[in-house]
């Protein structure tokens, strides 16, 4: 079969038909040019023939070939100025409308002065999807279905099958250096549910980023300098001195749960003593200017937190390359913000402050907004530390793209941050700055989440009740079953299943709104959540190992596609590639959740109308059996890049 479509310099995406493969170094293709006469184009016709993946047995990401397909079938049949459109294709709406669908033809019909039909029909007879598609139809005002060939549905899962670990999935071109910042808790304080989302958003985005090739700096921005610790060092001096001493034994004296009550003690003296205030301030100038007594104390401050962080971050099995580098990190470099800043005369006096104004800031009463980047006695403000720690991460780490996981309330921070860094220099302007925003954990009244005294609820607190919930539901089950475990076998499942139940909860929802803390529904074995995924998965480990030693040695040679259940399951399974790069474009890991839920949907329904077990014959039986070890391996795969622990049985 032969593609054809018009090139030009400037339209890159001609270059890039086959998955994320470049024509001109792909050794199974052959390429030729001859003349193509049009009045519109100054083009040439290229023919391609040959493979429809590469050597390394990667997938092509059908949803990017339909679009390139479709642009170049636009510049062909309208000119080569709609090249560029954006071809509007979606997952079909029902299985019976085929795979795809394409709206371009409506879009595009007033500005052609035609009418969206014959739009689509000459879309339609300029496309050559032979090799992957059965013809386009077109369906109502003008949509363009596309249906996927059973023979292109069975390459493509083979080529997955033979790939357990990556499913196909391919490494990502080119490879960026991402710096992921995210969790950020602040020394001396307990870490709370406020917490939660920014931890194990940003860890799965790592982990998926990661996981595409990209080369990856996990960073803990913690709050590790400031006023705060000027008003705990000289509270504390004053109330508990043995505390501050550099000796272990008392250091060791005083847990995070003091350092929190000694927080609050400092702060209301704060507030209500001018002396304390004036004592504190001069506290923290002698902390960044590097005075030894002061450094030592606020070392065994951070040492303490870091400790209990470190608690929680093991129990959610945040990965161990999370590097902390606190606001302290950047001390040495703030003098030199002032100064670009300065350079690029952006600063302005206001109230003996330096600060920075942009255009279109403005507080409740529609003044300009500034950002305050030096206060009137000298000393920093954190947004001073942002704009150093983006000098540094586009500099000393070469980012290309950074990506700050915070909650939502943060935004205009970071706008500014983003901006003063662009306008004084401070990074180049090819990297991707992204404030990645999370909405609030609510509590299931709607109201923010607190205890019943109307306290912040701590997060290891949380996780210890997760545990226990699920420790007490799966003990009513084994008796209700009748069934008799081990202790290690309940304690093992009563941790896989409570954690993952928080975080699964959490990223299953659409980061960018708020949701409701409801330990009943997040434990559900109904609907989608953790357990339900982890049954699923452990399900069809149990068909494995029934099947004996025809389970663990089908191959992909072997399957075979017939019946709708399976062709059904077959197109869920083939959608992982797009679902995986649209999450690592658009950094929203609830779409990891909705593809393995609706995953998981299709093989219910395909166990229950194909035997597996009992299929009709030996080859039958190996082809479902190879769909369900293709299904157990892209589960597993996406609820690793969730965090999310699987389990073989439950």
């Amino acid at each position: 079969r032969t593609l054809s479509f018009a090139t030009a310099p400037s339209w890159q995406p001609l270059w890039k038909v086959v998955g994320r493969c470049s024509l001109r170094h792909h050794p199974t293709m052959c390429v030729t040019r001859t003349p193509v006469p049009s009045s519109r184009m100054s083009t040439s016709q290229v023919s391609v023939v040959g493979a429809r993946h590469d050597e390394r047995g990667e997938m092509i990401d059908v949803h990017k070939w339909l679009n390139e397909q479709v642009q170049s079938a636009l510049g062909l049949s309208f000119g080569l100025e709609y090249a560029s459109t954006d071809p509007l294709i979606t997952p079909a709406t029902k299985p019976e409308f085929g795979d795809y669908q394409c709206n371009v033809a409506l879009s595009l019909a007033k500005k052609l002065r035609s009418k969206p039909r014959d739009v689509a029909t000459a879309l339609k007879d300029a496309l050559q999807l032979d090799e992957c598609c059965e013809p386009p139809e077109i369906a109502g005002p003008g949509f363009l279905n596309f249906k996927l060939k059973g023979s292109f549905i069975a390459a493509q899962l083979r080529v997955m099958l033979s790939d357990s670990a990556r499913c196909g999935v391919p490494l990502a071109r080119p490879v960026q250096r991402v710096v992921v910042d995210y969790s950020s808790p602040n020394i001396a304080k307990e870490m709370h549910v406020g917490h939660l989302r920014s931890t194990i958003i940003g860890d799965t985005l790592a982990t998926l980023l990661e996981f595409r090739g990209h080369n990856v700096l996990r960073l803990n921005h913690v709050g590790d300098w400031g006023t705060q610790f000027g008003m705990l060092i000289t509270h504390m001096r004053e109330v508990v001195p043995a505390a501050l001493s550099v000796t272990v034994p008392a250091s060791a004296a005083v847990e995070l749960e003091d350092l929190v009550a000694f927080y609050k003690q400092a702060k209301a003296r704060f507030d209500s003593e001018p002396d304390f205030q004036q004592a504190s301030r001069a506290e923290v100038v002698k902390l960044q200017a590097g005075d030894d007594e002061s450094r030592s104390m606020w070392r065994l401050l951070c040492d303490k937190s870091e400790v209990a962080f470190k608690q929680v971050y093991d129990t959610l099995k945040v990965d161990e390359g999370l590097i902390t580098r606190g606001e302290s990190f950047y001390n040495e470099r703030l003098e030199g913000v002032i100064s670009a800043l300065r350079d690029a005369d952006m600063l302005q006096e206001s109230d003996g402050a330096q600060c920075v104004f942009l255009d279109g800031y403005k507080n409740r009463d529609g003044e300009p907004l500034p950002m305050i980047v030096q206060k009137s006695d000298g000393g920093f403000m954190y947004s001073t530390t942002d704009l150093a720690a983006l000098q540094q991460r586009a500099t000393d780490e070469t980012a290309d793209r950074i990506l700050y996981v915070t909650d939502v309330g943060q935004a205009v921070h970071f706008e500014q941050v983003f901006q003063i860094s662009r306008r004084a220099s401070l990074i180049g302007p090819a990297i991707s700055l992204e404030h990645v925003p999370f909405g609030l954990v609510l509590g299931e009244d709607g109201k923010k989440f607190k205890t019943r005294s109307g306290e912040t609820v701590k997060l290891m607190t949380l996780l210890d009740e997760a545990r226990a919930r699920a420790r007490t539901d799966i003990e009513a089950r084994l008796q209700a079953e009748g069934r008799s475990e081990s202790e290690d076998f309940i304690a093992n499942v009563a941790e896989a299943v409570g954690i993952g139940a928080v975080k699964y909860a959490d990223l299953s929802m659409n980061r960018n709104s708020n949701y409701r803390f409801s330990f009943d529904k997040m434990l559900s074995l109904s609907g989608n959540t953790a357990p339900y995924m982890l049954y699923a998965y452990a399900r069809i480990r149990g068909i494995q190992r029934r099947a004996g030693n025809i389970g663990k040695d089908v191959n992909a040679d072997e399957l075979v596609l017939k019946e709708i259940a399976e062709i059904n399951l077959a197109r869920a399974l083939l959608r992982l590639p797009q679902v995986i790069m649209e999450v690592e474009r658009e950094l929203l890991p609830s779409k990891l959740a909705e593809y393995i839920f609706d995953l998981a949907g299709k093989f219910n329904q395909f166990y229950e109308k194909c035997p597996v077990l009992n299929a009709p014959c030996d080859s039958m039986k190996r082809s479902r059996l190879a769909l369900c070890s293709l299904t157990a391996s892209v589960l597993g795969l996406n609820l690793r890049l969730l965090g999310i622990r699987t389990l073989e049985r439950l």
